[in-house]
């Protein structure tokens, strides 16, 4: 019995390896400097459509729309691909949205998840995803105090389905994020390489609709795993 518990562990520890092996990298080539990120097989719907835009170059010339200080980077909006600096940001209707695949608290708004940006609960209480717009999350660190008061509103919007952890409340603690929007948005993945390069975007200088003053732009991104 002893022998076949250790062989089923070693299988279990093996198979876990390879699915963190097996996962999917995409690199963001900014004007600012490159991002690597890592893309989740547990989000399999978000992790195909993501890739297949990557492939099809849409990434390829749009802007980090949407900079919020101490909170995250938008970016993946193709009306924004040849627009000049201070040009409007026009409306666009997307083809499509994807499902919500939601996996808390697997996956949590950690400082350097990759999520997908989405409409209102008002208008889309599916919680459906934007076909291609997503952010990463810069956030802050968060006193316990402080992430009481968030679990409050949390509680709320999810109708007490979310609770925090406390493992997810230390990594709010340590390395920060933004909690509020957990069990919310859909995180498919996270940045391995390059949050000093996020950091660099977090910081610009901004209009009033958060549109960073001088133009931060993805040049180019490409599947490199």
């Amino acid at each position: 019995m002893k022998k076949l518990i250790g062989i089923l562990f070693l299988m279990a520890v093996v198979t876990s390896a390879y699915a963190q092996d097996d996962r999917h990298e995409v690199q963001f080539l900014t004007n600012k400097g490159r991002i690597r990120v890592v893309l989740y097989n547990e989000t399999p719907q978000h992790r195909d459509n993501f890739l297949r835009l990557v492939r099809e170059g849409y990434y390829d010339g749009v802007l980090f729309h949407r900079v919020i200080n101490r909170f995250m980077v938008q970016t993946g909006d193709s009306a924004t691909r040849n627009l000049q600096e201070g040009e409007p940001i026009p409306d666009l209707l997307e083809a499509y949205k994807v499902p919500a695949e939601i996996k808390y608290p697997q996956f949590f708004h950690k400082r350097g998840a990759l999520a997908a940006a989405r409409e209102g609960d008002n208008v889309n209480p599916e919680r459906a995803s934007s076909m291609s717009q997503f952010y990463i999350v810069y956030g802050r660190i968060f006193s316990d105090a402080k992430l009481d008061r968030v679990q409050e509103r949390v509680s709320k919007a999810t109708n007490g389905t979310v609770v925090f952890t406390p493992e997810i409340r230390n990594v709010y603690k340590t390395i920060g994020g933004t909690p509020h929007l957990d069990g919310q948005y859909t995180v498919f993945g996270e940045v391995i390489e390059g949050m000093d390069v996020v950091e660099d975007i977090e910081f610009v200088k901004t209009d009033s609709t958060d549109r960073p003053i001088e133009d931060v732009r993805i040049i180019n991104a490409k599947v490199v795993k």
